[in-house]
């Protein structure tokens, strides 16, 4: 067991901030009604669940009407596609998306395929930015959606979703971008960004799991994933979950308030540890924009090592990263972001991502760097490859 533990995943997920759970703890027993009921025990979570919603639509200088509660940010994801393409206010057959979509998007887009509608998959650059030729030139007359996420969740590269939402509306085409990444750690505008529906999470930013929200611009109409009540507006059937909703209306407060000095703090721990592996461990090379990425990403390809032996000897030592996407964590397959940008497959195999947080310190990113070095030159004296390779080398 490892003295300490150094928790540099938090793309994955973040821990729940104190405030944020304090925040909660009220509406699970004190004030434990319905925020949908009449009576006298639904008014206080019908009003905390109005000022969360107050809170979240700031961030991203939305009307709090406009955003819609969800489980997280795969239902949102899966919500708007599927309306974009099927039911009574279905805008065509055809969606574009970025090939370095996260599986919530991609998956839905395969079962979209299946059924009978047309997905165009666009290509990236070697820093993981889209084509934007290549989206102008897969628009049809049957083209519904655009949708590209606003930051990679694997190498950290943040989209010009501006441009792109531009782009999709002088088409008369709705733009989606998914910012589970990038709420609360970058500026967004919806209004300023051209965007139509956005989803997020809160659980990326210090808020419980279980919990997301699905922007719908005013005026743009879509069909319910979700039947049932009528809980959000109508068009999101489901007891509201009144705790989570006011746990993230709180996370989304402390990450405005924040969100220039956090990111900051972040940027300076990720430099500091992409400088040090970069210098420090030989054929090391980092993925994604070296400078238009989130904050706290570092995605580094290790060569003639695989990421996941690598990832358990940091975990011996406590230090929790990871190879790519928590929700592909368990496929054998290279990630598809990471071929998009064109790395072989042995290289994809080879790679770790380090996502840091404002509660890590400078100490904990060079104990991470020690640890990794020392694991690296480990793997390393027992491949045949390197070996091999250090032999040609020398010849």
């Amino acid at each position: 067991m490892a003295d300490k533990t150094i928790y540099l995943d938090n793309a994955s997920t973040t821990r729940v901030r104190k405030e944020v759970l304090d925040e909660m703890l009220p509406y699970f027993m004190e004030y434990y009604g319905n925020s949908a009921s009449i009576h006298a025990l639904g008014k206080a979570p019908r009003e905390a669940v109005k000022e969360a919603r107050e809170k979240i639509a700031k961030v991203i200088k939305a009307n709090p009407d406009e955003i819609y509660f969800t489980s997280g940010g795969s239902e949102s994801d899966t919500w708007v596609l599927k309306s974009a393409v099927m039911g009574p206010h279905k805008k065509g057959s055809h969606v574009i998306v970025s090939a370095i979509e996260h599986h919530a998007i991609l998956n839905t887009c395969d079962l979209l395929v299946k059924s009978g509608y047309k997905v165009t998959y666009v290509p990236v650059d070697k820093y993981g930015i889209v084509d934007m030729d290549a989206i102008e030139k897969a628009i049809t007359p049957e083209t519904a959606l655009i949708s590209v996420m606003t930051a990679n969740n694997e190498i950290g590269t943040i989209e010009p979703i501006k441009e792109i939402g531009a782009l999709a509306h002088k088409h008369n085409v709705l733009f989606h971008t998914d910012a589970v990444q990038a709420y609360g750690q970058v500026d967004i505008d919806v209004t300023r960004d051209n965007v139509d529906f956005l989803s997020a999470s809160a659980h990326k930013l210090g808020g419980p799991k279980g919990v997301g929200f699905l922007y719908i611009r005013k005026g743009v109409r879509i069909d319910p994933l979700i039947c049932g009540g009528e809980q959000e507006r109508g068009i999101r059937g489901g007891t509201t979950n009144t705790p989570g909703v006011v746990g993230f209306g709180k996370a989304a407060e402390l990450a405005m308030e924040n969100m220039e000095a956090r990111a900051k703090k972040e940027r300076e721990l990720r430099d500091h540890l992409i400088d040090r592996v970069l210098k420090e461990i030989p054929y090391s090379y980092l993925n994604g924009h070296p400078t238009q990425r989130l904050p706290g990403n570092a995605n580094i390809s290790f060569h003639f090592i695989e990421g996941e032996s690598l990832l358990m000897s940091l975990n011996m030592k406590g230090i929790c990263i990871s190879t790519g996407s928590a929700c592909a964590s368990g496929s054998l397959d290279p990630s598809h972001v990471l071929l998009a940008i064109g790395l072989e497959h042995q290289h994809a195999h080879g790679s770790l991502r380090f996502t840091v947080s404002d509660e890590n310190t400078m100490e904990d990113v060079d104990y991470a760097v020690d640890v990794l070095k020392e694991s690296v030159e480990r793997l390393r004296s027992m491949s045949p490859l390197y070996d091999d390779f250090i032999k040609n080398k020398k010849a």
